[in-house]
């Protein structure tokens, strides 16, 4: 019996995959770099929460680390005691702070809390009273009403001088609001207020700006920096040319293509009827996949808008989300390819080089951020120019 196959002819995972993710790690450390520049005096930390924005806190945080960085934000201890093993120099601020019964996993992967209540306080304070020092933070809500000591708590602090001597902050932080509207009147009342308790807590650093807020100018840098979003490639600032190079390119395979005819409703409900001969392309990604059912070309709230639905690139032209997404399918009208340049097996760009992350994330009435953390797991990642 003879094999009709050739035994040569090999292929990756990624190269096979349904959906995959190509993961630009020198693209990242390049925007980090374009960052820390952006900062100024200031020391550049990063945001890697989120799974390192849904590229993998163990790909992110090594890439971050071999550039340089030295402060980086998380959002759990899960998270910390992760990228402790890739950043083992790094300052790792937890922005959840602490709770009983965590305390260890601080202690054993020297993590250092971001306090944000008078709880929090007292059980780090408690917690840290009779062993070796060790540092905390403390958040400040200047304007934003979500996680902080109000400012009154945090002066009232500053002046207590019965504050016990555990309470040790290496670094004070609030977080801006409205900073990628760099004329929203909210930046400079949080930069005053934010001003005022850096001069109560005189000797402890201080870190307000993210991603939008470096670029606000020098005042809203402090000490340290904390950019996310730009870091991987998404806009930081409302209506201004993203600087940042692309980081993430998500593709998905063409499954089937086949002709269909004017008058012909496309997926379910019927919602978008054909008015022309027409070719579709089947690709293996749906919303399971993160890639959101409000990208549908019809059939959804956000269409009666007004706002036109997603769009892919294949070979060299933009070709539009029909009818509604699905689970595990999306279905793109490609008519306007000709034949000859695209078949079965093919990849479509979601979003990339071609289709900004952004631009594919308004179209789904959301941002860059959501984009990206909601990607499901079943891409293929491949990480180049680490």
């Amino acid at each position: 019996m003879t094999d009709d196959f050739d035994d040569d002819l090999t292929f990756t995972p990624f190269e096979v995959a349904p959906s995959r993710l190509t993961i630009d790690l020198g693209a990242l450390a390049d925007n980090w770099r374009m960052l820390k520049k952006a900062s100024g005096k200031a020391r550049a930390g990063a945001a890697v929460k989120g799974d390192g924005y849904g590229l993998g806190i163990e790909a992110v945080v090594p890439a971050l680390y071999d550039a340089g960085c030295r402060d980086m934000f998380v959002a759990t201890p899960d998270e910390g005691m992760l990228a402790r093993q890739f950043a083992p120099e790094a300052r790792i601020f937890v922005l959840a702070g602490v709770w009983p019964g965590v305390e260890n996993q601080f202690f054993s992967h020297d993590l250092v809390p971001v306090l944000v209540s008078e709880e929090q306080i007292a059980c780090w304070t408690n917690a840290v009273a009779f062993g070796d020092e060790r540092p905390c933070a403390l958040m400040v809500d200047t304007g934003m009403n979500r996680l902080g000591l109000s400012v009154e708590e945090a002066l009232a602090l500053a002046d207590d001088p019965t504050r016990p001597a555990s309470f040790a902050p290496v670094l004070l932080l609030s977080h801006l609001a409205c900073a990628s509207d760099p004329s929203h009147p909210l930046n400079r009342k949080q930069l005053e207020t934010f001003q005022t308790l850096a001069t109560a807590y005189e000797g402890v650093e201080s870190s307000l700006a993210n991603s939008p807020g470096i670029y606000l100018g020098p005042e809203y840098h402090f000490d340290v920096t904390r950019p996310g979003i730009a870091i991987y490639g998404g806009e930081a600032v409302d209506g201004v040319r993203n600087p940042a190079q692309p980081v993430v390119t998500a593709e998905s395979r063409i499954l089937q293509i086949h002709a269909a005819k004017a008058g012909e409703p496309v997926s379910y409900g019927g919602t978008h009827v054909l008015t022309r001969e027409s070719r579709l392309a089947i690709v293996s990604t749906g919303y399971a996949d993160g890639y959101h059912r409000a990208l549908s070309g019809s059939g959804v709230p956000l269409r009666g808008t007004g706002q036109p639905g997603g769009y892919g690139f294949v070979a060299g032209h933009r070709v539009p989300v029909a009818g509604r997404i699905t689970m595990d399918l999306t279905i793109f009208d490609v008519t306007d390819v000709p034949e000859a340049e695209i078949r079965a097996g093919d990849y479509i760009e979601l979003f990339g080089a071609n289709i900004a992350l952004d631009d594919a994330a308004r179209a789904a009435g959301t941002i860059g951020y959501e984009l990206l953390t909601s990607l499901g797991n079943r891409y293929q990642r491949a990480y180049i120019g680490s």
